[in-house]
C-alpha cells in the first residue's frame, strides 16, 4: 500500500511518477524498497488517467453508503421469512404427529 501512497504523493506534488521517484519517496519513508514492485506500479499507472481515477473512488463509497441501509432492511426481510418457514415446517410436524395419534 506504501507503494501507491508514495505514487499518490508524488502525483499530487506534480512530479511525474517513475520509478526513481517512487524508490526515492519509499526510501526517504524508510520502507525497503522492492524493485520489481516499483516497476509494476509504475507500469500499471503508466496510461491511468489518476485525478479520474480519484474522483471515482471518492464517489463510490457514497453509493455504497447508500445502499447499505437497504442491503440491511433485505437481510432483516430474508430472516423473517426464514423464520415463518420454519414454524410452517413445525407446524406441518405437529399435524402429521396429530394424525398418528388421532
Amino acid at each position: 500500500m506504501e507503494y501507491v501512497y508514495a505514487a499518490m504523493l508524488i502525483h499530487k506534488a506534480g512530479k511525474d511518477i517513475t520509478e526513481d521517484t517512487v524508490s526515492s519517496v519509499l526510501k526517504a519513508a524508510g520502507v525497503a524498497v522492492d524493485e520489481a514492485k516499483v516497476k509494476a506500479l509504475c507500469a500499471a499507472l503508466k496510461d491511468v488517467d489518476i485525478e479520474a481515477a480519484i474522483k471515482e473512488a471518492a464517489v463510490t463509497p457514497v453509493a455504497a453508503v447508500a445502499a447499505a441501509p437497504a442491503s440491511a432492511g433485505a437481510a432483516e426481510q430474508k430472516e423473517d421469512k426464514k423464520e415463518e418457514d420454519e414454524k410452517k415446517n413445525e407446524e406441518a410436524a405437529a399435524a402429521g404427529l396429530g394424525a398418528l395419534f388421532g
